[in-house]
C-alpha cells in the first residue's frame, strides 16, 4: 500500500497562512545595530536550527524586512507551531512554540493490510516515530487509508485517528478502524451480446459473482483497474474475431444499501464482423519490403484478428530494430467497407532515424559487479543500435539466475538525435543457499545433511558450493567450484573435490563399504550463443571394503580388480539450451550430450547420456514440458561395465510414484543396483495457482512418466517399461528448486516398491 500526500504544498501553504497572522508579531522598528539574539521556548530543537534559519547576525542592521524573511524561515522548517520576534533594546528575542513531536503511530483494528508497509508508507508522507505533528497530513492521512478500504471493495470501513498528548510536547497517533465485511459481487451482466453468449464473454473475465472458491481467489471483490482489465479482455475478443466496430457503450456498477452486494451491469455495442481481403504496406520499409511482407501473419480470407495486427507490428518494429531504427513508427489502419463488410489492413511505416548505442548503464545491482553483466551482453557501445542482439541480450543475463527481473530501456541523448544510452535494470535476489536438516527412517536411521552453495560469490558471477550428506546408505563430501569466465572469450572452468560413500540397501547386513575420493577439472567453450562444448578430466579410486553383506555384483567387481582400483575418466560433452528461464521454462528447448571415457587406469569403460527437454506456452498461462534421457553404459577391453556407475531410475527425476533408485536389477541380496541402460520419458503440464496472477515460481502441474533400467544382458523392450501419472506442485524455494507429487503407477510389476508421495529439492524435472 502506498499513501501519497502534497507535503511540500501543504507545508508552504501553512507557512504562509501562519506567517501572514505573524507578521505583525514583528511590529514596524527603527533599523538597528543587533548586539544580542536570545532564543526562547526551545524544548528540543537544537539551538543551531533556528540560528542558521536567520538571515541575520549579531552585528548586523536589523530591519523589518530581515524579521520577516526570519519569520518565514523558521516556519518553513516545519518544527514550529508559532514564531515571533519581540526587540528588547538591541537584542532581537526570538520566541517559538515547537509542534508537536510523534511518540508512536499505532494501529487498532487492522487486518486488510500489513502493518509494516502501511508504517513506512505514513512516515514517507510524514507520520512518524520522531517526526513532527502536523494536523493537516494526519487528516489526509486518514482519508487516503479510507480510499485504500475501498480499492478493495470494503465500503463499510470506518477509519477514527485519536491523538493522545504525552509529557515533553509529544503525541501518540492511533487509528482505530472498523472494517467490516467486504462487499460481494453478486452479479455481472452483459448487455447487447448476440454473436456470443454471455456466459463465453464472462469466463472472459478477472471478476466474477461469489462462488465456491471465491473465498480464496477474491474474485468476487469490486476493483475498478480489474473492470476496466476485463472490458479490454471483452474488447480484445471481439476484435479478434473481426468485430472491428465493437465498442462498450457503458458500464453501471452499482451497491446495495448495505454495502455488502454489487451488481455490475455493462452494455456493448457489437456491430458488424469484417473479412481481410488484402493486406497493403504504406511508407518507407528501407527497400526490404519481400522481408517485412514475410513477417506477416495476417490471412486474407479470414476475419479480421486484432491480436494477428498487433503481433505483425511489433514483429516489424523488431525488424527495424534489427537495422537499427530504434525508434521506428508502425501504425496500422484498417480501411473498411462497410456495405460490403471487408477491410483492407494498412501498415504505414516511418523509421525515423538510424541510432547507435553511446553507453551502456547497469542500474540496480547491489551486490553484482557491473562486469558479470556487462559481459553477457551482445549489444556493444558505440556501434548500431540492434534490436536483436539488445533481446538476446536481456535474455542471457536473466539466465544468470542472479536477479529476479530484467529490463532494457532505450533513453534518447539530449542533443545527439543519432545517439541512444541503454539502462539495464536489474533487481537483485538471493543467490546464496544455506540448508541444514535432518531425518529418520528405518532403512537409513538418523541421517544429517547440510549445503553452503552461492552462485553468485561476492558478486563476482563465480559459483562456490560446498556439501555434506551424512545419510547411511549414501554419503558424500562435495566441494565445488565454477568460474564461467576462466578466459576473457567465455570459456568457463570447473573444479569438483569429493569424497563418496554408498552402501546399497540389502537384506544379509552393511559392513561393507564403497568409497570414491576423486578430483575432476573440466572446461566449457561456447561455439554459439546456445552451444557449449565441455571436456575434462578426472581422477578417482574405487575402494570395495569388507566382504560381509556385499552383494553378489560388488563381490565379483571386487574379485576382478582387488578392493581398491583407479581410474581417470576423461569427459567430453555439448549443450544447447535454447529455453526462456532456467529455472522456470516455459518455451524452447535444451539438448545436452555428454561422454565419459575411462580410459587410463584399472577400469575401461564408456558411459553416454542424452537428453531432449521442449517446452510450449500454452493460452490461459498454462505450459506444457516434455523431458526425454537415454543413457547406455559399456564396458572396454574385454572388462565389464563398473557397477559403481550403473545408472538409477525410480523416483523425481525419472519414473515418479516409484521409490527412488528401485528400477532396474536387484542383486540377490536384494540390493538395488541399477544397470547399464536407462530411458526416461517425462511430460509436465503446468497451472498457475489461483490468485498468483503471472507469478510462475509457484505451479500446479499433471504429470505423465515412463521409464526403467536394465542390465547388461537384459534386452530393451518396451514392454517392461515402468509408467505413472498424478499431480503436483513446483515451488521455487529460498533453497532451491522443490517439487511435490502424488500419483499412482499405471505400469507397474508385483516386486516394485511403489512410493505414491515425494518430494525433492534441486531439480527442475
Amino acid at each position: 500500500m502506498s499513501l501519497a500526500f502534497p507535503t511540500a504544498a501543504l507545508r508552504a501553504a501553512a507557512v504562509l497562512i501562519v506567517s501572514a497572522a505573524a507578521l505583525p508579531s514583528a511590529h514596524a522598528v527603527t533599523p538597528f545595530v543587533l548586539k544580542d539574539i536570545r532564543i526562547e521556548g526551545l524544548q528540543r530543537t537544537d539551538p543551531g536550527t533556528v540560528f542558521a534559519a536567520l538571515p541575520f547576525r549579531i552585528g548586523d542592521t536589523y530591519t523589518d524586512d530581515k524579521g520577516s524573511a526570519a519569520l518565514r524561515a523558521l516556519f518553513a522548517t516545519g518544527l514550529f507551531k508559532d514564531v515571533r520576534i519581540e526587540i528588547d533594546g538591541q537584542v532581537a528575542v526570538i520566541v517559538v512554540e515547537e509542534r508537536s513531536i510523534i511518540a508512536a503511530v499505532n494501529f487498532v483494528g487492522l487486518k486488510e493490510f500489513d502493518k509494516e508497509p502501511l508504517l513506512k508508507s505514513l512516515k514517507d508522507a510524514g507520520i512518524g516515530e520522531g517526526l513532527p505533528f502536523d494536523k493537516a497530513l494526519i487528516d489526509r492521512a486518514e482519508q487516503e487509508i479510507k480510499r485504500q478500504y475501498l480499492s478493495r471493495s470494503l465500503y463499510g470501513a470506518e477509519v477514527v485517528t485519536t491523538i493522545t498528548p504525552l509529557e515533553r510536547n509529544r503525541v501518540n497517533v492511533t487509528f482505530t478502524m472498523n472494517e467490516g465485511e467486504a462487499a460481494k459481487i453478486a452479479s455481472i451482466h452483459i448487455v447487447g451480446a448476440k454473436a456470443f453468449s454471455e456466459s463465453t464473454l464472462l469466463d472472459l473475465f478477472q471478476l466474477t459473482p461469489s462462488g465456491w472458491m471465491t473465498w480464496y481467489t477474491k474474485s468476487d471483490r469490486y476493483s475498478r483497474s480489474k473492470l476496466n482489465a476485463d472490458l479490454e479482455a471483452l474488447r480484445a475478443y471481439y476484435l479478434n474475431r473481426g468485430y472491428l466496430e465493437f465498442a462498450v457503450e457503458s458500464t453501471q456498477v452499482t451497491i446495495s444499501p448495505d454495502k455488502q452486494h454489487i451488481t455490475i451491469n455493462i452494455s456493448i455495442h457489437e456491430g458488424q464482423p469484417y473479412t481481410v481481403t488484402a493486406v497493403r504496406l504504406e511508407g518507407n520499409y528501407l527497400g526490404k519490403e519481400d522481408e517485412f511482407e514475410s513477417l506477416v501473419t495476417i490471412k486474407p480470407g479470414a476475419a479480421y484478428d486484432g491480436d494477428a495486427v498487433s503481433v505483425t507490428a511489433k514483429r516489424f518494429g523488431d525488424l527495424f530494430a534489427e537495422y537499427g531504427y530504434a525508434f521506428a513508427r508502425v501504425e496500422p489502419r484498417p480501411e473498411i467497407d462497410r456495405a460490403t463488410g471487408r477491410v483492407v489492413v494498412v501498415f504505414s511505416a516511418d523509421p525515423q532515424r538510424r541510432v547507435y548505442v553511446r553507453r551502456i548503464e547497469i542500474a540496480g545491482n547491489t551486490r553484482t559487479r557491473d562486469e558479470v553483466v556487462r559481459r553477457e551482453f551482445r549489444q556493444l557501445e558505440a556501434s548500431w543500435y540492434d534490436g536483436k542482439l539488445i533481446k538476446l541480450s536481456r535474455d542471457r543475463v536473466d539466465r544468470l539466475g542472479y536477479f529476479k527481473d530484467v529490463t532494457v530501456d532505450t533513453n534518447e541523448v539530449p542533443g545527439s538525435p543519432d545517439q541512444v544510452d541503454l539502462v539495464v535494470h536489474v533487481e537483485e535476489k538471493p543467490t546464496g543457499n544455506l540448508m541444514v536438516g535432518a531425518g529418520y527412517s528405518n532403512a537409513e536411521k538418523l541421517s544429517l545433511t547440510a549445503s553452503i552453495q552461492q552462485d553468485n560469490v561476492f558478486g563476482s558471477g563465480n559459483y562456490l558450493g560446498f556439501q555434506i550428506n551424512t545419510s547411511k546408505s549414501q554419503r558424500s563430501l562435495v566441494l565445488s567450484q565454477i568460474d564461467p569466465y576462466f578466459t576473457v572469450d567465455g570459456i568457463s572452468r570447473a573444479i569438483d573435490l569429493y569424497y563418496r560413500t554408498s552402501r546399497p540397501y540389502n537384506a544379509l547386513g552393511d559392513t561393507y563399504q564403497l568409497s570414491t575420493p576423486g578430483a575432476s577439472i573440466r572446461f566449457g567453450v561456447p561455439f554459439s550463443e546456445y552451444d557449449t562444448v565441455f571436456f575434462g578430466i578426472g581422477a578417482e579410486s574405487t575402494r570395495i571394503s569388507a566382504t560381509t553383506g556385499i552383494p553378489l555384483s560388488y563381490l565379483n567387481y571386487r574379485t576382478l580388480y582387488g578392493e581398491t582400483s583407479y581410474s581417470v575418466p576423461l569427459t567430453l560433452g555439448w549443450q544447447r539450451d535454447g529455453r526462456d528461464s532456467a529455472l522456470v521454462p516455459t518455451r524452447g528447448s535444451y539438448k545436452r550430450v555428454n561422454l565419459e571415457w575411462g580410459a587410463i587406469g584399472d577400469v575401461r569403460y564408456l558411459r553416454t547420456n542424452l537428453q531432449f527437454q521442449q517446452y510450449w506456452q500454452l493460452p490461459l498461462r498454462m505450459s506444457l514440458g516434455f523431458n526425454s534421457e537415454i543413457g547406455v553404459g559399456t564396458g572396454l577391453g574385454g572388462k565389464p561395465f563398473p557397477v559403481f556407475k550403473n545408472f538409477y531410475g525410480g523416483g523425481l527425476g525419472t519414473v515418479r510414484v516409484f521409490e527412488q533408485s528401485s528400477l532396474g536389477l536387484v542383486d540377490p541380496t536384494g540390493a538395488y543396483i541399477g544397470g547399464s541402460k536407462r530411458l526416461n520419458i517425462n511430460t509436465e503440464l503446468y497451472f498457475p495457482v489461483p490468485g498468483t496472477g503471472n507469478d510462475k515460481s509457484l505451479r500446479i502441474f499433471a504429470f505423465a512418466d515412463a521409464g526403467n533400467v536394465w542390465g547388461d544382458t537384459e534386452k530393451v523392450e518396451l514392454s517392461t517399461l515402468r509408467a505413472s501419472a498424478g499431480l503436483g506442485l513446483s515451488w521455487i524455494s529460498p533453497v532451491g528448486p522443490l517439487k511435490l507429487s502424488y500419483g499412482v503407477p499405471l505400469r507397474a510389476q508385483p516386486n516394485d516398491r511403489i512410493q505414491k508421495f515425494q518430494f525433492q529439492i534441486g531439480t527442475a524435472f
